[in-house]
């Protein structure tokens, strides 16, 4: 059931509290493209094969029959679209606050914050990240309605052990925050540690497995491998029944051939065999169709973002998810740039508009994004806090009705005069527009009294302001005991 939120004008979801994009999708490939990309993923699983790094996966793809040759896998593309067919069209995430679970597929759309980044931007200030990093944008995304999960790397800690840091991370995100979150997947290991805090954050493994907590990222080696580290972290989620999102890497010219249709067909066939295997591993296990696709700079060879072929690749992709009867994971607000400037912004809006228009389910790296993914930028997070608020205002059907309609105010006001004063004004006027939370419409006298800031300069004001006014989601001591016990003495069996 659907409810309107007065205050932000946007749709949410009344049992799961999330915002629903009810616009028409933005569908782009005619039967005829759609009939050419099938045969050629057909044709790529097939006679190209995908490659497994691991003896697990092999073995189930051999049992089930496919044709296995040292690690590469030959596909029937029937016994895909078999695999596929077990997986659930839509399903729901819970959150430790259940007015923050979320409902994958469908109508819904999720997003979580910026994700791997080994450096951070603050101001003019560019450095490694830190811990101390991790967790202030953890509180960030707390902070934030428009964000439905903090997601999961947010940045990597590199101040804390390699072996343990998953640790940090985890608890953070299960304790800074009461929102869904992701796995950690460097390893089979560290997937596990994650599945286990979950299973003590919400009352036991039973629990976890009937209704999911987290949401993994499963990356494919694009072209056509699947490495093992992955495929372990995979294995130990389908089996605890989390769901996976099946994601190829492809950056056109380097990962995949340069045109947007062969990109898509590898695309189609990397995504289908990694949720095939989630299948073979646990039958009707939640999966995501997973899309990261953008191109290189063929001068440079530089990966680029909030291109024009990337966008028009997502709204593909969100036809094709659809296709196949896939919730699907793409998007963002994406940009090269190396600070939070007018590239930034317009890069950022050229990957979230598509990404609305095509109706992605999970977005992924919706806030902080700078520098290709280097970068966790800290002003960059207000302005796609900004984007993304505004974008679900303008995704909110109208609602067109006598009331409206407003004919009462032109019998009030008549010809030539104003409505500033008009009871349905008055009545309106504190929710009618959506309010920013971060541009500026004052005239420029008024603009330089307040020391003629720019909209980076705000941005910092306003996470500093954030930050000071966060409060900790409310967390059962003995919960929090629990988990501070594990992590600790999974620290010390790590060697940390």
């Amino acid at each position: 059931m659907l409810r309107r939120d007065t205050r932000s004008r946007s749709w949410f979801r009344e049992d799961l509290g999330m915002f629903e994009n009810a616009m028409p999708r933005y569908e782009v490939l005619s039967a005829d493209a759609m009939a050419m990309l099938d045969k050629g993923w057909r044709r790529l699983v097939s006679e190209i094969g995908v490659e497994f790094m691991s003896d697990r996966a092999l073995e189930l793809f051999r049992a089930a029959g496919q044709r296995v040759e040292e690690n590469t896998v030959f596909l029937d593309p029937e016994f895909i679209l078999e695999q596929v067919a077990k997986a659930p069209r839509e399903f729901d995430v819970a959150a430790r606050n259940p007015a923050n679970s979320i409902h994958i597929g469908g109508n819904s759309m999720a997003f979580g914050a910026v994700y791997g980044p080994p450096f951070v931007r603050q101001g003019e200030v560019r450095r490694d990240a830190t811990m101390d990093d991790f967790r202030n944008f953890t509180k960030l995304a707390q902070s934030f309605a428009v964000l439905d999960s903090a997601g999961g790397v947010i940045c990597e800690p590199n101040d804390t052990p390699l072996d343990s840091r998953h640790l940090d991370m985890t608890l953070a995100l299960q304790t800074l925050t009461d929102k869904v979150y992701m796995g950690n997947v460097v390893s089979g290991v560290n997937a596990r540690d994650t599945i286990e805090m979950g299973a003590i954050l919400f009352g036991g493994r039973d629990v976890i497995e009937q209704t999911p907590v987290s949401i993994s990222l499963i990356n494919c080696n694009s072209p056509l491998r699947w490495d093992d580290r992955m495929l372990d972290a995979q294995f130990e989620y389908s089996e605890a029944n989390q769901p996976v999102v099946l994601t190829p890497f492809i950056l056109m010219g380097a990962m995949s051939p340069v045109t947007i249709p062969a990109a898509l067909v590898q695309q189609i066939a990397e995504a289908l065999s990694g949720i095939a295997l989630s299948q073979l591993i646990r039958p009707g296990c939640p999966v995501i169709f997973g899309s990261f696709l953008s191109n290189i700079d063929m001068q440079s060879g530089s990966p680029t973002f909030g291109t024009p072929e990337s966008g028009l690749g997502l709204l593909c992709t969100g036809q094709i998810a659809r296709h196949f009867g896939l919730p699907f994971r793409s998007g963002g607000t994406l940009t090269s740039s190396q600070v939070p400037d007018a590239q930034a912004g317009y890069e950022a809006l050229m990957t979230l508009l598509p990404t609305f228009l095509a109706g992605a389910n999970w977005v992924m790296h919706s806030a902080g994004w700078l520098e290709g993914g280097l970068v966790a930028g800290y002003e960059k997070f207000i302005v796609d806090i900004e984007l993304l608020q505004m974008m679900q205002v303008q995704f909110t059907p109208l609602e067109i009705t006598e009331e409206s309609l407003a004919f009462g105010a032109h019998e009030e006001v008549g010809h030539g005069g104003h409505f500033l004063g008009a009871a349905h004004t008055m009545e309106r006027f504190r929710d009618c527009f959506y309010r920013p939370l971060l541009s500026s419409s004052e005239n420029y006298e008024r603009w330089m009294r307040n020391g003629g800031v720019d909209a980076a300069g705000r941005a910092t004001k306003i996470y500093q302001q954030k930050l000071d006014e966060y409060a900790a989601p409310p967390l059962d001591d003995a919960v929090r005991a629990e988990l501070e016990e594990y992590v600790g003495r999974r620290r010390k069996e790590l060697g940390d």
